[in-house]
């Protein structure tokens, strides 16, 4: 979806309730998952004109959804047909023989933010969403990880058990179809922050930052097993630190392999990894695998507008682990209220081998 419909749609729909603005969010990517760009921009015209008459009363906006949701996977000569003045609702005009899609027809979240087919592909340099993102607002923790700072402050630093919290997560594809082959090759970039805005008295620090790059190779897959699609299989290799020094330095590479699994709209990724740099001499947390594990599975079901999710990793030798799980609400197209609840080892590179439970309340955040 370009970024200009997404401002557009944004900006108009900000006052629709939030079921609504749910039922919006899955007509958005039935209009993302047109291949052929007219058809493509004749649905976002249809859907945001019936935004206008939702917001002065006119024709309900899940009926103009459905209207404008004409699948162009295949139809390579679909246009948009302008409105008749004598008309109601917009018409996207296609092939006879195209299908209107349901509107309860499940949408591969998985298919667009990899582009896995024909009918998500954006091409080069395109921004996705990589990981969540998100701002808590309020991020309480039942204790504070205080230990790797009093070698800088003798006189001890206390902080404080609420803290505002954010992760920025993005990724873009490098190189399209590698050597006549449907592998992919992106990068992405997550960055997580810990900030202590409420201690004012400490001029309000940021406690921690955590930096993560990384290239992943994407090979589509598309498979059905019983009940479940096998979307992707990805291996890739990410680099995490905490940009500091001496005793306070946290950082490790690793090599991964995921497996992206659909099942209606409920989505599951798994992933095992191998630390790459495990030598004691060069690093300042080398047992971090005995907390944070060899691997981890995230699972995401998605429900008229609203997001339940979870992230789990456990290391079975050592029983240690964490669970973070989050609910989202739909406040508004791709702006959702956001609750997390984390237990467990490792909420951040400087607490890795320190546990803790914390409760965040803010906003998540799509596109």
């Amino acid at each position: 979806m370009k970024f200009e419909h997404k401002v557009l749609l944004s900006t108009m729909l900000i006052a629709i309730a939030p079921a609504q603005a749910g039922e919006t969010e899955q007509h958005l990517l039935r209009c993302a998952s047109l291949g052929d760009s007219s058809a493509r921009l004749g649905c976002f015209d249809a859907l945001s004109k019936q935004v206008e008459k939702v917001e002065t009363g006119g024709q309900p906006l899940v009926a103009a959804g459905a209207a404008a949701s004409t699948s162009g996977a295949s139809s390579a000569g679909a246009t948009s047909a302008a409105p008749s003045p004598a008309s109601d609702a917009p018409v996207v005009a296609a092939k006879p023989e195209s299908k209107v899609m349901k509107p309860d027809t499940p949408i591969s979240r998985m298919s667009q933010e990899w582009e896995l087919n024909d009918a998500a592909k954006r091409g080069r340099y395109v921004v996705h969403q990589l990981s969540d993102n998100y701002l808590l607002l309020a991020n309480q923790s039942n204790a504070t990880n205080d230990r790797p700072f009093r070698a800088y402050l003798p006189d001890g630093y206390k902080s404080k058990h609420a803290e505002l919290t954010y992760q920025l997560s993005f990724k873009a594809k490098l190189l399209e179809g590698v050597g006549s082959t449907p592998i992919d090759i992106w990068a992405g970039y997550t960055q997580q922050s810990f900030w202590q805005a409420y201690a004012r008295d400490e001029s309000s620090p940021f406690r921690e930052t955590n930096y993560q790059p990384e290239v992943i190779a994407v090979l589509p897959i598309n498979k059905q097993i019983g009940n479940v699609n096998v979307r992707f299989a990805s291996l890739g290799v990410v680099h995490q630190s905490n940009g500091q020094s001496a005793t306070l330095s946290r950082s490790w590479n690793r090599f991964y392999g995921q497996l992206g699994l659909e099942s209606g709209n409920l989505g599951v990724t798994a992933r095992v990894w191998k630390r790459l740099d495990n030598a004691k001499s060069n690093n300042d947390n080398p047992d971090i695998t005995d907390f944070l594990g060899h691997g981890d599975v995230r699972i995401t079901y998605r429900d008229k507008g609203y997001e339940y999710s979870a992230l789990v990793r456990r290391n079975f030798d050592t029983n240690h682990g964490a669970i973070q799980a989050g609910v989202a609400f739909p406040l508004a197209v791709n702006l959702k209220g956001y609750a997390q609840l984390f237990a467990g080892y490792g909420q951040s590179l400087i607490d890795y081998n320190y546990s803790q439970k914390s409760l965040g309340i803010g906003v998540l955040m799509d596109f």
